[in-house]
């Protein structure tokens, strides 16, 4: 039971699970921060969709966000082959996952944001540099793990309600993958207002 009172889930019988509950308490904040989600997770960049969706999976695993791992992890299996042990490999096995050494160097910048925010250093940035990143890969890599220490913390810090049932996130995954994030918080709003 979330520390406050949430709005419940017609087709749960209970409150709307991890971030959705929150965002479907205060829609009027729910919209940017899922236009912020859907910017850094799914517009142009040079790092694939999937890609992106590991690194925000891989800080909310260093952050202990059962939610958020979760759901970010089926979201990024579902955009890599429904490949779940790779994503489970990056979440506690980064330095040995099978993705680029890029990849590697990013989610190793990813996880010292999880860690503090002056854990990032020169030499991390050049390691990355040196693998490929751009600038930009760079900053979103940044901005999507402080985005997640967020979001960790907004979904944990209400002692929201998440399903144990990996099936559910495998469901909703395919939603944010066909419609983006959006989409599932204003279908779960909707559902409230009716």
């Amino acid at each position: 039971m979330a520390y406050i009172e949430l709005p419940i889930a017609p087709e749960l019988g209970r409150e709307f699970p991890g971030i959705v509950g929150p965002m479907t308490f205060r829609p009027e904040t729910a919209a940017p921060i899922n236009e912020l989600a859907n910017i850094l997770l799914r517009g142009e960049s040079t790092l694939t969709r999937g890609e992106r969706e590991l690194i925000a999976t891989h800080v909310s695993w260093k952050n202990d966000c059962f939610f958020c791992q979760t759901i970010h992890g089926a979201v990024a299996a579902a955009q890599l082959g429904h490949n779940e042990k790779l994503v489970q490999t990056v979440k506690t096995d980064w330095p040995n996952a099978g993705i680029s050494p890029k990849l590697k160097a990013l989610l190793n910048m990813a996880g010292k944001v999880q860690e503090g925010r002056k854990q990032v250093k020169a030499e991390d940035i050049a390691t990355a540099r040196a693998e490929g990143a751009t600038d930009r890969e760079i900053h979103d890599t940044v901005l999507i793990a402080a985005m997640f220490c967020m979001c960790n913390r907004y979904v944990d810090g209400l002692g929201t309600w998440a399903p144990q049932d990996a099936e559910i996130y495998r469901e909703r995954a395919a939603e944010i993958v066909e419609h983006g994030y959006s989409a599932v918080t204003e279908a779960a709003t909707s559902l409230v207002a009716d």
